[in-house]
């Protein structure tokens, strides 16, 4: 094969090589050498590339892991040699991996294996399982249960502490919301625990209480802290969390994500994904936002962020701020529609962000803070601002996790510090029973996702699951169309486009994590990671995006996920 004029290329639908058209690719190609030919190639495909050099193409080549050309189908399979693997897409959508860069899968992986399971519909079917647990767990041992969402129940009201006594009066018993902030304590854990209703709300949690001033089982943030340490739990073995990793990881890449920041890594996680990367067991790639401990831990032995390699990498450090929005916690400068004289839990103070993120950032460490409500992303912003006038810094890429709720001026002043917000990308859609706690014009300003493009704002996709499902096409329906599952529309100036969804959580991601010249978009020289889809997110009915099939996960050139024959 010759080498192609530049006409060629663009009368051809385009080839795009990393360094030019004399790039080592075509030197092997011309002399069809078959130990230079691609390892792999998918032709007749639909191909968004999200690079946009060249944004739409047909057909791709890879070789040790890596994109090496992109183009049309016709000069793609000309490459081809005797042991290439071909996948013929035949007319269906192919698009860079997606990269969730907020979520927490080896925490729920080992959920996943050890607690009930409460993503149910009802308060009947919640203690059903509890009580089938009860039966199976040692008296005076813990009972955990997890996914409980109070706005999906048909009741229409919480759980509360006498639903779990009338099925655990010898265990104590925990169902952690979906949110991951709050939980449902019974009685026996209370007592347990030392808790009654004279017992104040420590600094930063709350026990919740009805009217009468008796505890309601709700426990929120720190006040969570105080049931540690009552009753011994099964050992959780790193077999388990090994474990546990790979069903999350098996889970996750067969939605189409290759690449996920896990937003809280502590020690034994980290080592669980070294262990299921030995094993041959770890089906994305992993950066890892660590826990305090964790980070301390890396100070001392010099390391920072960015140590590691293409599957695993140590991220920023992760600290929280404030509550929840799904649990209606989040710290806001105006109180609550549902609630008119609450306005939420801050859970670190101005001088603890402080001096917490400057330590980090001296320290090389990137630097996430959950940051939910406008008076939250206003300290932390406060913080970040500190940090660069102590040490400057020309790309630090603060994080803001979560970013609910903002306003122009804090719009002006993220863009300003080229911080990075991750807000929620699943949520309008799965919570929409919560929204009406904040009103509709709150709504307006929250999962601001136009607002972060129009401010030029490399803002990444999300998820947090568990409290969030983790499918990235139903994040880019929710993104594009604003809709919860009964079709009401929340905030709809905040919608974007499919195509400005599909760089959200793709390249932004990349963005994220420092990682963009190596992923994110379907360019020679990055990293194979794309997914093969059903149908054109583009072209179907907004409202059925979240249906498409996802058809092939491949990462480095490798697929780890197929329903294609």
């Amino acid at each position: 094969m010759g080498k192609l004029t530049r006409r060629e290329c663009l009368q051809s639908g385009g080839l795009a090589v990393a360094a030019s058209l004399s790039s080592p690719l075509f030197a092997f190609a011309k002399s069809g050498a078959q130990g230079e030919a691609p390892d792999l190639i998918v032709v007749n495909g639909r191909v968004y590339t999200v690079d946009d050099t060249l944004p739409k193409a047909e057909a791709f080549a890879v070789k040790h892991g890596r994109f090496v050309a992109v183009g049309s189908s016709k000069h793609i399979r000309s490459l081809a040699g005797n042991k290439t693997e071909i996948i013929d897409a035949d007319g269906m959508t192919v698009t860079p991996g997606f990269i969730d860069a907020h979520t927490h899968p080896a925490s729920a992986g080992v959920s996943e294996l050890r607690k009930v399971n409460c993503d149910l519909r009802s308060i009947a079917e919640i203690k059903k399982a509890i009580a089938e647990r009860v039966k199976k767990t040692p008296k005076g041992r813990w009972v955990k249960g997890f996914k409980y969402d109070d706005t999906k129940l048909r009741e229409g009201r919480p759980l509360s502490r006498k639903d779990l006594d009338e099925v655990a009066k010898e265990h104590p018993v925990e169902i952690l919301h979906r949110g991951g902030h709050t939980a449902i304590y019974n009685t026996f854990a209370f007592k347990a625990a030392g808790i009654s209703k004279e017992t104040p709300d420590p600094p930063g949690g709350q026990f919740g209480r009805d009217k009468n001033g008796e505890l309601t089982g709700f426990v929120a943030e720190k006040a969570r802290q105080v049931f540690a340490k009552i009753a011994p739990e099964p050992e959780i073995t790193r077999r388990d969390r090994r474990q546990g990793v790979v069903v999350v990881s098996k889970l996750m890449s067969a939605a189409g994500l290759t690449s996920v920041h896990d937003a809280h890594t502590s020690e034994d996680f980290f080592v669980a994904y070294q262990d299921a990367r030995e094993a041959g067991e770890l089906y994305f790639r992993v950066y890892a936002m660590v826990s305090t401990e964790l980070f301390a831990s890396l100070k001392k032995a010099r390391l920072r962020t960015g140590f590691g390699d293409d599957w695993l990498r140590i991220g920023g450090l992760k600290l929280f701020a404030d509550g929840s929005c799904n649990e209606r916690t989040m710290r806001m400068s105006t109180p609550y529609a549902d609630r008119p004289n609450y306005f939420g839990i801050l859970t670190m103070s101005q001088k603890e962000l402080n001096e917490t993120i400057e330590d980090a950032h001296w320290h090389q460490f990137q630097v996430g803070v959950h940051a939910n409500g406008d008076v939250a992303i206003d300290m932390v912003l406060k913080a970040y601002e500190r940090a660069l006038k102590i040490r400057p810094h020309p790309d630090p890429r603060f994080r803001i996790e979560h970013c609910t709720l903002v306003n122009p001026g804090l719009l002006k002043r993220i863009a300003a510090l080229g911080v990075i917000p991750t807000p929620f990308y699943t949520y309008v859609h799965f919570h929409g029973n919560k929204w009406a706690a904040y009103g509709k014009e709150k709504l307006q300003w929250m999962f601001a996702h136009r607002s972060f493009l129009d401010y030029k704002i490399r803002v990444a996709g999300a998820s947090d699951y568990v409290p969030g499902p983790f499918e990235p096409l139903m994040a880019i329906q929710s993104m594009v169309t604003r809709k919860d599952f009964e079709g009401r529309v929340w905030g709809p100036k905040q919608k974007i486009t499919v195509g400005e969804a599909l760089r959200i959580c793709t390249l932004h991601g990349a963005y994220a994590s420092f990682e963009e010249k190596s992923k994110g978009s379907i360019t020679p020289g990055k990293l194979a990671d794309f997914v093969i889809l059903a149908k054109d997110p583009h072209e179907v009915e907004p409202d059925r995006i979240k249906e498409i099939a996802v058809m092939r996960t491949v990462i480095g050139g490798k697929t780890v996920h197929s329903q294609m024959k």
